[in-house]
């Protein structure tokens, strides 16, 4: 004879298949973070690569900013040296047009230079 199932029974079915289902959503919820750690940690090469490129990239960029640098100092000095040509033609320009206010001028430098070179050695 079979008895028909009591509702001890149902329970003890309905658990045993939540149970079941527990176990299903443990094991899919395992493999997800097993798939986020290996997303992740491809994620993580990825960063990893693009860093060094652009760690690489600055590198080069600095080494041929260092490179420039003597073109950049050359052109540099010879904007000074034009404009120290020009200060030198504009003084000779001017002691040739006023020889007496020239030689005053030096004069009174020369006097004021040694004036203080005396005054700094007491």
């Amino acid at each position: 004879m079979n008895m028909p199932p009591t509702a001890t029974d149902a329970i003890k079915d309905n658990l045993g298949e939540a149970g079941s289902h527990l176990k299903q959503a443990a094991s899919a919820a395992g493999e997800a973070i097993k798939g986020a750690g290996s997303a992740a940690g491809d994620e993580l090469r990825l960063g990893k690569a693009n860093l060094k490129a652009e760690l690489a990239d600055s590198a080069l960029a600095g080494i041929a900013a260092a490179e420039n640098m003597g073109d950049a100092a050359r052109e540099q000095m010879d904007v000074l040296m034009d404009k120290s040509r020009d200060v030198l033609d504009s003084a000779s320009e001017l002691i040739r047009e006023r020889p007496l206010t020239a030689f005053g001028i030096a004069f009174a430098a020369g006097w004021l230079i040694a004036k203080v070179a005396r005054s700094s050695n007491k």
